[in-house]
């Protein structure tokens, strides 16, 4: 099977692969953006705290502009899952990548920005109130829920340490202990003495009184916890970072990749991360920083290339 070349391959077509390959487009670079169609940008109904949108944007609309500038730039874009990533060879030669559909692709350089996923359980209405009125991220949308009634969804240790930290925001809080994990004597102690609301139930369902507005939770035993705010923390989240793990990639225990902090390269050669699946704060705006720091640093890596091929040209003609 003929392979697809190109100068960079982008795995993932969220926040930071969108950035990145905006800034890449504008290097006049072959890009090319493998996106699966789905990830934590897309389940996010509106963002609040990025720059230029004091109401809000939601995760889709931010793919929707962000693929059309990249096109309009001469970047391609398909849609495919890669499953598989190898080195060409010596360090410098490439990269190739297999994806479910059965396609080949090859590349001088590589960014991941596969992200990930939230764990979280098939609650009816759940995920149309993500980012409207229930969260994931404290450091984001804690913002949201100031004097409100909130009730964290979550399962053991995470929840707990999730209500704790939220708690400075309202005096007015739930933690629902989905399938009564067990919570560390401390937290549960640092709970009480927060006044914090603790339930052992399993949730059933999420009670709304429109589409994305919560207004608390149905449990198994049929009792129903009213709330104007929620927050999920389930713990175990899913760190795409498989393929680094396929090419040698320096991961932490949690899975996450390190990068090199100045030009966010991994410790394989040619190969960057940007995004949640790195190490970092977890926020669409670093995202996008991260994105464009990549960008800039396959750039370079690629002008060098280049220049060292027209030496090798030159010679060999000489």
């Amino acid at each position: 099977m003929q392979m697809e070349k190109v100068d960079s391959i982008i795995v993932g077509g969220g926040i930071a692969g969108l950035q990145a390959a905006i800034q890449l487009g504008r290097y006049e670079h072959k890009v090319l953006v493998i996106d699966a169609g789905y990830g934590r940008s897309t389940l996010c109904r509106s963002y609040h705290n990025i720059l230029g949108w004091p109401d809000g944007v939601s995760g889709e609309e931010l793919r929707r502009l962000g693929r059309m500038q990249a096109e309009k730039l001469g970047v391609a874009f398909v849609q495919d899952e890669v499953v598989q990533a190898v080195a060409k060879g010596r360090i410098g030669d490439g990269f190739e990548l297999w994806g479910k559909s059965g396609r080949g692709y090859e590349a001088r350089t590589l960014l991941l920005a596969t992200g990930l996923m939230d764990r979280m359980p098939e609650l009816p209405n759940l995920k149309e109130c993500l980012g409207l009125t229930v969260y994931v991220c404290p450091d984001c949308d804690g913002y949201e829920i100031k004097d409100r009634s909130t009730l964290v969804m979550g399962s053991g240790d995470a929840g707990a340490a999730m209500a704790i930290k939220l708690r400075h925001r309202t005096d007015k809080m739930i933690y629902v202990n989905h399938q009564n994990r067990a919570v560390k004597s401390e937290l549960l102690l640092e709970m009480k003495n927060k006044g914090i609301t603790y339930v052992t139930e399993d949730l059933n369902e999420v009670v709304v009184d429109s589409p994305g507005r919560f207004k608390g939770v149905l449990l198994s035993d049929g009792g129903i916890l009213q709330a104007e705010r929620g927050f999920i923390a389930f713990g175990g989240n899913e760190v795409k970072s498989d393929l680094a793990r396929q090419l040698g990639a320096e991961r932490m225990e949690n899975r996450h990749i390190m990068t090199d902090p100045r030009s966010k390269m991994t410790s394989i050669p040619f190969v960057w991360a940007a995004g949640d699946v790195g190490v970092h704060a977890e926020q669409v705006t670093i995202a996008m920083g991260e994105g464009s720091q990549a960008a800039i640093w396959m750039n370079k890596a690629l002008l060098r290339m280049n220049e060292e091929a027209n030496v090798h040209r030159v010679v060999i003609r000489s």
